[in-house]
């Protein structure tokens, strides 16, 4: 089972399409259980088809059949934490978190039956403007002299060449920079083709799950780069944890409002 995130990212890179086929399937979902989902029903050798839980799919007239077995999925759970108590404090006080936990709870259309049921398959949304807006990141004009470099992010300022390659992917990998966080240390220059930090790798994970889903060019060249900064070692589970946490927040930012779980 994928009980890590940088497993998922790692089947995404290696499988073209599985992330744009999961996203129209399972769109109301986040975007690591959209993989995760898609994976599961490929080992169980079932299409993408509508999931729900037990409970929903009841309400829906439909059964599970006796003997199938759940899909597992990432779910939010709170947890108390009690901490060593501050000088001054009572020692009863208790902080709460929220953790991620994969937890078998839901079933594909072909494990049930009963009345007829249909979904839709989703097409992607998404727009620029909207997510720079609700984000805080403003697009200014390229000014930058070396002709390498494809865009730059300053504070939540970014900006993209116009002999840029891929365009879209660039304003992913500078949008991508500032909601991580990485320009509050430093400003970010990034030359195409040189791989040059794990800040450079979250970026440009986030820009390759992001051209998967709205299904863009540049998906290959992104995924070159990711590999090739890695030099063959594993992506901390950390940074892959950024990365899907940083692309859900993108792509909602720009997409209209919806339910995802």
């Amino acid at each position: 089972m994928y009980d890590q995130f940088a497993p998922l990212l790692e089947r995404a890179l290696t499988e073209p399409g599985i992330i744009s086929a999961a996203y129209r399937r399972f769109h109301r979902f986040s975007i690591g259980n959209q993989i995760l989902a898609a994976i599961q029903l490929d080992q169980k050798g079932l299409p993408l088809s509508p999931i729900a839980s037990f409970g929903r799919w009841k309400a829906l007239g439909r059964s599970v059949r006796k003997g199938e077995k759940a899909l597992s999925l990432w779910m939010p759970i709170t947890v108390k934490r009690r901490d060593e108590p501050v000088s001054g404090e009572s020692a009863d006080a208790e902080a709460v978190f929220t953790r991620f936990k994969c937890l078998p709870r839901w079933f594909s259309l072909e494990q049930t039956e009963g009345e007829d049921y249909t979904e839709p398959v989703e097409s992607p949304q998404w727009h620029a403007e909207a997510a720079l807006t609700a984000l805080d990141i403003a697009a200014e004009r390229f000014d930058y002299l070396d002709g390498n470099v494809q865009g730059y992010a300053v504070k939540r300022r970014i900006a993209v060449s116009k002999l840029a390659d891929y365009p879209h992917k660039t304003r992913f990998h500078e949008m991508a920079h500032v909601v991580l966080g990485h320009t509050l240390a430093a400003d970010c220059q990034d030359a195409a083709s040189t791989p040059r930090s794990l800040q450079e790798v979250e970026a440009e994970g986030v820009a390759f799950l992001l051209c998967s889903i709205l299904n863009l060019p540049g998906q290959d060249e992104s995924r070159a780069y990711i590999q090739s900064w890695l030099e063959g070692d594993p992506l901390p589970e950390k940074s892959a944890q950024r990365i899907f946490k940083v692309s859900q927040e993108i792509l909602e930012a720009g997409s209209p409002k919806g339910d995802q779980r």
